[in-house]
């Protein structure tokens, strides 16, 4: 019997665009011999069931059931789809939870440590993954800029401490640049990082569970046009993504090695694609996403289709390990 999925996409963040596109490939590649897919906005506006002819229908948030053509439709399976809140910090997971819903990201305790990068780098310093040097803020303290250029040097990066797809990241060249770009990154969070720039060769890594194994995907080696990887380069096409990267095999080994142990260290499950910088050839760690871009154009896929793994067969497998 096929089973009824629910994609949820949209979202509350400035992601919600990213996400839809996202949730619309998933819907189009799911195999309708084993799967019913929905497409289900998670949107500021409401919940809704948005059907073929783009009408949309309110989600019944007491059991997520959606009535439609004089029948209740209830799901089998949450495909997460949505970047940025409510999907990738786990908030509506705790509520799949608690109406015992099984959906593809991993739990929502580490989908919220995830999506926090201070909390994400406190923990991995534990298990001594390189990193760079950082500040944190929160909004409302007194700032020192000389304080923080003396801890983090110059050029440094300021970025939203919970945001994804580099909404409100600067890199700073000066001093009197840095209160400038705080209050960018204030507009997207009250919690603020701000870390030493790392010189070195960027590189993406997907990790993923695949048929009951934690594996790592292809490389992709990332070459911006722009000053670093922002949203114009993720998106715009203002960048190269190279896959596989041009690494050494010392280099592709201590990049999967570090890869690997980082996912594990995080106790993670499902899809999550990190970005490492390798400097002197030693990977060091800047942030992971558990709900990666998941479009054709978009690099976790990319990085699976190089490794022999279609799109069909990418959803398929992170619907069937929940189950």
């Amino acid at each position: 019997m096929k089973k009824n999925i629910a994609i949820i996409m949209g979202g509350y963040s400035s992601e919600v665009d990213i996400s839809l596109k996202s949730g619309q490939v998933v819907y189009k590649n799911l195999n309708r011999d084993k799967y019913t897919p929905y497409q289900i906005h998670i949107v500021k506006e409401g919940w809704f069931f948005v059907d073929e002819s783009k009408e949309k229908f309110p989600i019944n948030k007491h059991d997520f059931s959606v009535h439609y053509k004089g029948a209740k439709i209830t799901f089998d399976c949450v495909f997460n789809a949505i970047h940025g809140a409510p999907g990738e910090n786990g908030v509506i997971l705790a509520y799949f939870d608690l109406i015992n819903l099984k959906y593809t990201s991993a739990p929502f305790y580490q989908m919220a440590l995830t999506f926090n990068k201070r909390d994400t780098l406190s923990i991995l310093k534990k298990y001594k993954i390189p990193t760079a040097s950082s500040v944190y803020i929160n909004k409302g303290e007194t700032i020192n800029t000389k304080d923080i250029v003396g801890t983090v040097g110059l050029p440094c990066f300021v970025k939203p401490n919970n945001a994804g797809s580099s909404f409100g990241i600067s890199k700073v060249h000066t001093e009197e640049d840095l209160l400038p770009a705080i209050e960018i990154a204030y507009k997207e969070d009250e919690e603020i990082l701000i870390e030493s720039f790392l010189d070195g060769k960027e590189v993406s890594v997907g990790v993923i569970n695949y048929k009951g194994n934690d594996i790592v995907l292809p490389i992709t080696e990332i070459v911006s046009e722009n000053d670093f990887f922002d949203y114009e380069a993720k998106y715009l096409g203002k960048s190269q993504e190279i896959t596989p990267a041009r690494l050494s095999v010392e280099e592709k080994h201590k990049v999967e090695t570090i890869a690997l142990k980082v996912y594990k260290a995080l106790n993670m499950s499902g899809f999550s694609r990190a970005e490492y910088i390798l400097v002197n050839g030693i990977p060091h760690f800047l942030e992971i996403n558990t709900v990666p871009g998941l479009t054709e154009e978009s690099i976790l896929p990319q990085q699976a289709k190089e490794a022999g793994i279609s799109l069909p067969e990418l959803f398929d497998n992170a619907i069937t390990s929940v189950f």
